[in-house]
C-alpha cells in the first residue's frame, strides 16, 4: 500500500516553487518533482532585473536556486525526476501520478505547474545564440536591448505586442511576417501600422541568425521571389507561439484549443477535485516569472483550503 501524500506539485518553475513555499508554510509536506528541466524556462534566462527583491538584478538559475532553498527551508521534499503518467480518476479520493522510474506516488492534491515552451524555427544558429542575443521574450528582454536594432519573428498579436513594445524603446524594429498578411487582430495590426520605425517584410522568412558569439544580424529569404538579403540587428525576438507541457493531462483536464489548461475564474481549480493548476499551464497572456509565481501562491492556497473541507478537524 502506498502512502498517500497531502499534496504534490509537478514542476519547479516560479509556479512550483512559490505553491511549495505556501503549502511548506502550511504544513502539508508537499512532494515537488522537478521535471526535465529543474527551474523552468528560467533555467535558461542569464539576466532578471524586473523580479521583485533583486535590486541589482540576477540570473535565472542563481533565482531558482533561491526558489528552491525557500521551499526546502519549509519542509518541501524536492524530487529530480519527471512524471510520465498519471491518474486523476482512481475512485479513491486521491490521485495517482508515475515518474519516469517507475515510482508510483498517490495524493489528496495535486498541483501542476508544468509551465510552457516557446516555439522556436529550428534553426541552429538560433539554438546557439539563444540569451546572446535571440529571446523570445519581449517583455523580459527588451530593455536590454534598448537603442538598438532588432527583429521580431511572427505574424499574431504576440508579433505584434512585442513590436510595439520593442518600437518604444528601439529605434527601428524589423517584422518579419511569413505570409503576405498578419493574423493579428484588426486593433493590433493599425497599431503595428501607425508605428512609424516598424519595418514589415511580408512573405519573409529568417534563414539563419548570423553572430559568434552575440546576434550581428539575420539572413532572409522571401517565399515568393526566393531571394535572399541579410540584415544587421543586434536582437531576435521569436514570436511565434508557446506550447504549455499539458499534454500529459489531456484525458482528464479540460483545456482550450492551444492545450492550456481552463481554470475556474478567480481560482485555481481545474474542474476536478483536488486538482489544481498555476503558471503557464493555464496563462496564454502574461507568461511572467512574477505572475507565475503569484498564480502558485494562489493554487496553494486554493489546495489547503480543499483540504481543510476534506478533513475539517485537521486530522
Amino acid at each position: 500500500m502506498n502512502t498517500i501524500h497531502t499534496i504534490l506539485i509537478i514542476g519547479s518553475g516560479p509556479a512550483g516553487y512559490t505553491a511549495a513555499i505556501y503549502a511548506g508554510r502550511a504544513n502539508l509536506r508537499p512532494l515537488l518533482f522537478t521535471g526535465k528541466q529543474p527551474g523552468g524556462q528560467l533555467i535558461t534566462t542569464t539576466e532578471v532585473e524586473n523580479f521583485p527583491g533583486y535590486s541589482k538584478g540576477t540570473d535565472g538559475p542563481a533565482m531558482m536556486d533561491d526558489f528552491r532553498a525557500q521551499a526546502e527551508r519549509f519542509g518541501t521534499e524536492v524530487i529530480q525526476d519527471s512524471i510520465s503518467n498519471v491518474d486523476f480518476n482512481t475512485g479513491h479520493g486521491y490521485h495517482s501520478v508515475w515518474t519516469e522510474g517507475g515510482q508510483q506516488y498517490d495524493a489528496l492534491a495535486v498541483i501542476i505547474a508544468t509551465g510552457a515552451a516557446a516555439n522556436y524555427l529550428g534553426l541552429e544558429s538560433e539554438k546557439r545564440l539563444l540569451n546572446k542575443g535571440v529571446s523570445a521574450c519581449a517583455v523580459c528582454d527588451g530593455f536590454f536591448f534598448r537603442g538598438t536594432v532588432v527583429g521580431v519573428v511572427g505574424g499574431g498579436d504576440t508579433a505584434c505586442e512585442e513590436s510595439i513594445y520593442l518600437a518604444n524603446l528601439c529605434p527601428k524594429v524589423h517584422l518579419f511576417v511569413r505570409r503576405n498578411e498578419l493574423r493579428a487582430s484588426k486593433i493590433m495590426q493599425e497599431r503595428v501600422f501607425k508605428k512609424a520605425n516598424i519595418l514589415i517584410y511580408w512573405n519573409t522568412v529568417v534563414q539563419e541568425v548570423l553572430g559568434v558569439d552575440k546576434v550581428i544580424g539575420v539572413r532572409l529569404r522571401n517565399t515568393l521571389t526566393k531571394e535572399e538579403s541579410e540584415i544587421a540587428l543586434e536582437g531576435l525576438f521569436m514570436a511565434i507561439g508557446h506550447q504549455p507541457t499539458t499534454e500529459l493531462f489531456r484525458d482528464y483536464l479540460k483545456m482550450d484549443d492551444q492545450g492550456y489548461i481552463s481554470i475556474s475564474p478567480d481560482s485555481s481549480h481545474t474542474g476536478v477535485a483536488g486538482v489544481f493548476a498555476c503558471g503557464d499551464v493555464a496563462d496564454k497572456v502574461y507568461r511572467q516569472a512574477i505572475t507565475a509565481a503569484g498564480a502558485g501562491c494562489k493554487a496553494a492556497l486554493d489546495a489547503e483550503r480543499y483540504l481543510n473541507r476534506l478533513n475539517p478537524a485537521g486530522n
